[in-house]
């Protein structure tokens, strides 16, 4: 089995519902056992995460920039960058702001930075705009709530909530968005652990 810790900070709980979406496409990969903490949690159970395989972090974004509590987190296991711990992981990341945009690209490019710094491997979302309902994308209005990768994020999942409160929001795409994230990761990540293991295999000499 492959492990993957979905780590994630949620001050409203829009980011939270993100979270679970991608546990959800994540569990459900065979082969795939996948573990959710808070930023909290994970902070105080650094060393668990030196089993994981992948991990995959998330949280608001709070103008313009990661929120506080993700912050928290990355600058406590920075003790793991000292012996590049994590080095050569799969990484993920995901964010929620109230817009459609709220300059949501520098939380994930935060995030990107802080898996680069631990040698991880970024994984991106691997998603067109409006992937399910691309004749949206000729109308001035743009997709709606049900459509997938709705703002047209690449690196990875963007949700928009606006001032909606969850349940409502994230709408059903931004979560579908989500789900359909933490199953490319875990697939990525089972292709990797594989080819490593099948790479370090020593190989016996075939007899004469």
């Amino acid at each position: 089995m492959s492990k993957i810790a979905i780590i994630y900070h949620s001050t409203y709980g829009h980011t939270k519902l993100q979270a679970e979406a991608v546990f959800r496409g994540a569990q459900g990969v065979p082969s795939i056992n996948a573990q959710i903490y808070t930023a909290e949690e994970a902070a105080a159970r650094l060393d668990e995460l030196d089993a994981a395989d992948a991990i995959i972090l998330g949280c608001p974004t709070y103008m313009g920039s990661m929120s506080a509590g993700m912050k928290v987190f990355i600058e406590a296991a920075a003790k793991k960058w000292f012996t590049l711990a994590w080095k050569n992981k799969i990484a993920g990341a995901f964010t929620n702001s109230s817009s459609f945009s709220g300059d949501k690209l520098n939380t994930l490019l935060g995030l990107v930075i802080n898996a680069m710094q631990h040698g991880m491997i970024f994984v991106g979302l691997g998603m067109m705009p409006s992937s399910n309902k691309p004749e949206a994308m000729n109308q001035i209005t743009g997709p709606g709530p049900d459509a997938h990768n709705r703002v047209g994020s690449f690196i990875g999942p963007m949700a928009a909530s606006f001032q909606v409160n969850p349940p409502d929001a994230p709408g059903k795409g931004d979560l579908e968005t989500a789900e359909m994230y933490g199953r490319r990761v875990a697939e990525i990540t089972l292709q990797f652990v594989r080819g490593r293991k099948a790479t370090s295999t020593p190989q016996t000499k075939p007899e004469k």
